[in-house]
């Protein structure tokens, strides 16, 4: 179930319909478990089994860690990690090492047994990530509260956080968890918003995006230079209103129940330089890489040569975490070296003069920003192509260096038309937040029309408050942290 289907709208109004007829904290919580599982069955039953070994093993293994045993805490990183890989990565690492060995000249198959190509266990990266943090949260003294098996399995398997984020850490949730009350008007009004918004992002916009972008890279060779810039940013925007619009759709639905969940993405595409778009873009694998890995690797404190390798090495292993295919690799690549570029040239700007806050760095700013747009654009290229010629295809259509055999494939005006409108939005949307923001300021009287409307907007985000100031403080990325 999807949550834009018909089937999810049942499963919803049964959920809480039930939960709204038990009256106790637990009964609600084992309401909304047994909803996450039958939501998690609707896709593969089979691997429900899968992800039950995997919560009562790990909650062995946490229940171990709040003595901060560093050898349990290794031997769990280390078993979640290999779950995964296999899960995820046995049939791509095996047709590399097949390529390997074909480029030395030995013999050997073309691509991997069939029998390492299953379905891959949905939710897995996102699961597997929400129990690392609690493990390591453990260990380390951050988190080391003792949970029941009920909470441990609500706490990963919550259904609007399930399939698509946001990745949680157990302070996120879990207190939460041990708390629900009953449904409010407030809360339904609010998270119903909030859930509107998300579903028109994901059914008006990326829906009618994705044909748009599929049909470009299905037609990679007849694509003439304009009909290639129409393609990718058709997928440009397909991918953020859909991640933003799930975003959007968990928040709402946690919302229901009284619980709250943080934005995940606040308007990446008007970032500034490649270190803002990831304080805006996936805003909670920004904080999982740069608290779990980029940190534990030395973070900034080594010098700027191990930053810069610390940052390649973060960005590479969370393209891999998208897929098992070397060009998501390519793509994590790619912005750890807009990272590393951005890191370089703020620093040359401070030795030259252009301190922060001056009439000329500020101007450098604003035309940062189409800047930024283009270099993240040239990197969906690797993300949606299939393999790299089709990527490198369409750079070269893009770039009109490229020679069209036979017919221009083109895209109709009212797809043209979709696009644009969805570049509107993009841009648009934070710019009306803003301006609503400002009319909040007010105070909604008669001085500022549609004052309710405008406290209403305001007040669905302010819940997540919290959650930007770790926004403030998010991956890597800041010049001048010390992490």
């Amino acid at each position: 179930m999807v949550f834009s289907s018909m089937p999810f709208l049942v499963f919803l109004l049964a959920t809480l319909g039930l939960y709204a007829a038990v009256g106790t904290q637990r009964d609600r919580a084992g309401v909304l478990l047994a909803a996450s599982m039958v939501f998690y069955a609707s896709w593969k039953p089979a691997y429900l089994l899968l992800l039950g070994a995997s919560l009562g093993v790990n909650y062995l293994i946490y229940s171990r860690l709040l003595r901060q045993v560093k050898s349990v805490l290794v031997f769990g990183v280390t078993l979640n990690l290999l779950a995964l890989g296999t899960a995820k990565y046995l049939a791509f690492a095996t047709e590399t090492l097949f390529a390997a060995m074909g480029l030395a000249g030995l013999a050997a198959p073309e691509s991997a047994p069939g029998w390492m190509k299953w379905a891959l266990p949905l939710g897995i990266s996102f699961y597997t990530f929400h129990m690392l943090s609690a493990m390591i949260d453990a260990y380390r003294g951050v988190w080391s509260k003792s949970v029941s098996f009920q909470r441990w399995c609500l706490y990963v398997t919550f259904f609007p956080h399930l399939i698509a984020g946001p990745i949680l850490r157990p302070g996120q949730l879990i207190d939460q968890l041990g708390e629900l009350s009953p449904l409010t008007a407030s809360n339904f009004r609010l998270g119903g918003v909030i859930f509107v918004a998300g579903l028109i992002k994901k059914v008006i916009f990326a829906d009618n995006l994705a044909p748009i972008a599929d049909a470009a890279f299905a037609n990679v060779g007849q694509l003439d230079a304009f009909n290639a810039w129409v393609g990718v940013l058709a997928f440009s925007f397909q991918i953020y209103f859909r991640l933003f619009g799930y975003g959007e759709m968990a928040i709402g639905l946690a919302l229901l129940f009284g619980v709250v969940l943080p934005r995940n993405f606040i308007y990446p595409y008007i970032s500034r330089s490649p270190t803002e778009f990831w304080r805006r873009w996936h805003i909670t694998l920004s904080q999982w890489l740069r608290d779990y890995l980029y940190i534990p690797l030395g973070g900034n404190r080594r010098g700027a040569a191990r930053t810069n390798l610390n940052l390649a090495l973060t960005m590479l292993l969370g393209g891999l975490w998208h897929g098992a295919n070397w060009t998501f690799v390519v793509w994590g690549g790619l912005h750890g070296a807009y990272l590393i570029g951005h890191r370089l040239l703020a620093a040359l700007y401070d030795r030259i003069g252009l301190a922060e806050g001056t009439p000329a760095r500020r101007l450098l700013s604003i035309g940062g920003m189409p800047v930024t747009f283009l270099l993240v654009l040239a990197t969906w290229v690797f993300f949606r192509a299939s393999g790299f010629g089709e990527a490198w295809s369409m750079l070269a259509a893009m770039s009109g260096a490229s020679e069209v055999a036979g017919n221009v494939f083109r895209f109709r005006m009212y797809e043209v038309g979709i696009v644009f409108v969805g570049a509107v939005l993009a841009f648009v949307e934070p710019l009306l937040v803003r301006h609503a923001g400002d009319m909040e300021s007010c105070g909604g009287g008669d001085g500022c029309r549609s004052g309710c409307g405008v406290r209403l907007h305001r007040q669905s985000f302010s819940s997540w408050h919290s959650a930007e100031r770790h926004r403030n403080s998010s991956i890597l990325i800041s010049d001048r942290s010390r992490c």
